[in-house]
């Protein structure tokens, strides 16, 4: 490529280097590889690590600490899809929640204990009634009979 005519054929070797230059761009193109690996200021977005092994460290420093961040948001992202997707099974499954459990529970051993009362109440009912039986039959054979 060392044509350097300023108009250039066309169909020509030179027009097409000179095609590629319009194209890549003539600054990055006139770089060396290692002119355009190395920042000449700090205004490019990216990492610096022209101050030697201490900023090196600082910039591995934040990327450690900027890759904890995404790692805990999409920690949490999974963690919010997982519970929903929990929740939305135990629903479709038509699971009892622990409260209502727990007051129907209450319900339960509250009639237990009534039942229990009553039954109670009853059988004294029914000593006593089988009391006051024996108690008339036992008058009616004592009476004596008229004749």
């Amino acid at each position: 490529m060392a044509c350097l005519l300023p108009v250039a054929v066309e169909g020509s070797k030179c027009a097409t280097a000179l095609r590629l230059k319009a194209a890549v761009g003539v600054a990055t193109y006139l770089k060396t590889p290692l002119e355009r690996a190395t920042p000449m200021n700090n205004s490019k977005p990216g990492p610096n690590f022209s101050g030697g092994p201490s900023r090196l460290f600082d910039e591995l420093a934040k990327l450690a600490t900027d890759a904890a961040g995404v790692a805990q948001g999409a920690r949490r992202e999974v963690e919010t899809v997982f519970k929903s997707q929990a929740e939305r099974f135990m629903d479709q499954m038509d699971l009892v929640q622990r409260d209502e459990f727990e007051a129907v529970k209450e319900m339960a051993s509250r009639a237990r204990m009534e039942n229990q009362a009553l039954r109670e109440e009853l059988d004294a009912l029914k000593a006593e009634m089988a009391g006051g039986a024996k108690k008339t039959t036992a008058k009616k054979k004592a009476a004596p009979k008229d004749d």
